[in-house]
């Protein structure tokens, strides 16, 4: 069932809250979302237990890291059988310069976000990783040149 037909306008508008800063203390969370301390506190759990709120982490900035460079790759594998899709998506998990990866349905299997330093390291990353992973048969890279939307996060 989608738990998003559970959710009320206080469950809304305490995941806004955290959304924007999950450091919230549980008063000034209530005091945003307009109830006392104890219910807000019972709603995130509940939030929690459910699973719509997953966990909480810091939100880095991959420029002050020195990871500017973003490349998205189309990937087309040479198998597409279930265990041969397994293997490929285990081995991408595993590295740490992909930083999204989805499977898609049309002219090429995955597309892949690729965060490095510049097109040095992403020609390293790109030759000596993605096209070692299994299966892959072919690549196509794009080159983001500006980030125009960004979001790391679901908002309401």
């Amino acid at each position: 069932m989608d738990e998003t037909a559970n959710l009320d306008t206080i469950d809304r508008k305490i995941l806004s809250a955290l959304t924007e800063n999950a450091r919230l203390s549980m008063v000034d969370l209530a005091r945003k979302v307009g109830l006392s301390k104890t219910p807000v506190a019972a709603r995130v759990r509940a939030l929690e237990e459910k699973g719509v709120i997953r966990g909480y982490r810091a939100i880095l900035s991959p420029e002050k890291l020195g990871l500017q460079h973003v490349a998205y790759v189309e990937v087309r594998l040479s198998d597409t059988r279930q265990a041969a899709l397994a293997r490929f998506n285990d081995a991408a998990r595993a590295v740490p310069e992909i930083e999204e990866c989805y499977m898609i349905a049309g002219g090429f299997d995955y597309l892949i976000k690729v965060r490095s330093q510049d097109i040095v390291d992403y020609r390293r990353v790109l030759g000596e990783t993605i096209s070692s992973l299994p299966h892959v048969s072919a690549t196509s890279t794009y080159i983001a040149m500006e980030a125009v939307v960004e979001q790391s996060y679901v908002t309401f």
